[in-house]
Formats: structure tokens, sequence, C-alpha cells
């Protein structure tokens, strides 16, 4: 799931690695937009909570839980890439306190997904009961649902763990850069990793899946308000994007596992730090821009926020001013 190290797989020593220089670069150009990144989701995260709408809202509560999660992720994922472009091995306690941190963002979000997709799917085909189905306590349940299934995934690979000598060993430093990867210490941890990511994305997808037929089959419906019923498979369909680009972070470690074997080590580490980009960090703004955008309670309030709290109005031009004579 989650991969910030720069060497998956173990290379041979004759293989050329980064210069200084060149890590400096790359490092650069992955951590600007990062950073830049990692503001416009706080101003978001911040957003969501200036208003009493928002924090009313079901809605916009399960999409602030959905932009925490990805936020964390994504500042997890940073920090570990910035310690393995350093070149500093950190001892297993504390790669497996960040790591399962970042498991557990990570099973959080396709999780808010699946129940902002049955949301809709409520307020489209049962909009009479909406709004005694999903209250803001009903809401609340269903977080700290979400919660606990990934706190009990995070407990189930911590007992795992538990299994591995880990007083074999000459010292608990690692040897090698930190990943999940690098906890996987014993075939039953990687082995339940890859059943659980199945289920999991499965069980998210055929529940998006049905709720966007079920949707469909409603918008065809005389009695249904046909431009609640489009904007809601709009929104479905972005859902499943979304749960698709999460997806995409499973397969990060066998292509590059598959990729370390057949290239050196210098052009490995280019094209890993490409696809860091575009598979971890692109994907962990595209919930707060695509929603900033679409929505029209929020994006006058995080356009005003974005410009540092400006005056909206000094944004567009001043159609209606009338100097004071």
């Amino acid at each position: 799931m989650l991969l910030a190290n720069l060497s998956l797989t173990n290379v041979t020593a004759n293989q050329q690695y980064q210069g200084v220089l060149e890590r400096v670069l790359f490092s650069t150009l992955t951590t600007l937009p990062c950073c830049v990144f990692l503001f416009i989701n706080g101003i978001m995260l911040f957003t969501l909570r200036s208003k009493a709408l928002f924090c009313e809202t079901s809605r916009y509560i399960l999409l602030y839980n959905l932009l925490f999660a990805d936020t964390v992720q994504m500042a997890l994922s940073q920090l570990l890439y910035i310690i393995a472009t350093s070149r500093i091995t950190l001892t297993y306690p504390v790669c497996g306190f960040l790591t399962m941190l970042a498991n557990l963002t990570t099973v959080v979000s396709p999780l808010t997904l699946v129940v902002m997709s049955l949301e809709r799917y409520v307020a489209v085909c049962y909009p009479l009961r909406h709004a005694t189905i999903i209250t803001i306590t009903n809401t609340g349940v269903a977080i700290i649902a979400i919660w606990a299934i990934g706190s009990l995934n995070i407990l189930t690979r911590v007992l795992l763990l538990l299994e591995f000598p880990f007083e074999a060993l000459d010292s608990l430093q690692m040897k090698d850069f930190c990943s999940d990867i690098a906890m996987f210490v014993g075939s039953m941890s990687d082995d339940y990793d890859k059943a659980f990511t199945c289920v999991l994305f499965i069980s998210a997808s055929v529940a998006i899946t049905c709720s966007y037929i079920g949707v469909i089959v409603a918008a065809r419906s005389a009695s249904t308000d046909k431009a609640s019923a489009h904007k809601a498979l709009n929104t479905l369909l972005l859902h499943l994007v979304q749960l698709g680009l999460s997806l995409s972070s499973t397969i990060y470690n066998p292509l590059l596992t598959a990729l370390a074997r057949v290239l050196t080590r210098i052009v490995f580490v280019r094209i890993q730090n490409a696809f860091y980009v575009c598979i971890f960090i692109f994907p962990r703004c595209l919930s707060s821009l695509i929603y900033g955008i679409r929505d029209q309670s929020i994006r006058p309030v995080l356009i005003y926020h974005l410009c540092c709290r400006l005056k909206y109005s000094v944004i567009q031009p001043r159609l209606n001013f009338h100097p004071r004579l």
C-alpha cells in the first residue's frame, strides 16, 4: 500500500547509485508538489470546519474524513521518502509505527468512499427518508466503524509481527530503508496483506458500482429529480475513479519489483520517483481539488482561504463599484 522508500528490492552491489546532486534534485521535484498539495488539503480541511453548514451536513463530514486520511497518508509517505533519500535507517519499532499508521489511513479512504456513495444513493432513491437515515449521529457511527475496521487490520498485522523472532537479531536497527515491505518479516504477513487488500477493494468496488446502478435505475423513474440524479451519477463516477487511483497504489510494489530485475539502479530510482508523484502524491490531492471546484458551497469559501483571506471581491472585477462623490 504505502511505499516511500528507494530500495524495495536488493540490487547488485556493483550497480550505480544516485549522486548527491541528483538526489537533491529529485527530492526537490517530489517534495515541492507534495508541500503544495499538503497546503491545499490543509486549507480544504480548514474550510470544511469554517462554517456551520459544513459541520452539520453528513456529506461534508464524510468528505472531511476522506481528506484527513489522504492528507495524513501523503504526509507520512513524504516523510518516509525523505528518510529514504537521505539514506537514514530506522529501528523496527519506529518504522513499524509509521507504516502501521500509514496503512490505517490507506484503509480509511476506500471505506469512506463507500459510505459517501451510499449516502448519494439514499439521497436519490429515498429522498423523503434521507433526512431520517443520513443523520449526524449515523454519520458519526459510520466514521467510527471505518476507523475501527482499519484499527482491527493494524492489530492483526501487529499480532502477525509478534511471531517473528526479533530476539534473534543482533540489533533492532534496520539494515534497509523503512517501508511496509520491510515490515513483512514473515510469509503470513505478506499473505494477509494481499488477502485483506483484495477483499477491501473488491467489496468497495461492488458497493460503489451497485450504488451507481441503483441511481441509474432511479433516474429513469418519472418521480425522480433528474438534475439531482444526474449530479449523483457524476459524483458516484468520481468515487469509482478515486477508488481506482487508490487501487493503483497496490500494484506499486509488484511493478517496481519487476522493474528492479531488468533495470540498473540509477534508472530504476528515476522511474520510481516519477511513479511516486503520479501514484501517491497526485491522487491524494485529487479529492480536495475536484470537490473544491465542483461544489458551489465550498468553492467561494475555499478560494477565500486560499487567497489568504483576501476579500473575494478583490479577485473578481468590481463591476458594480461606484466611487463616492
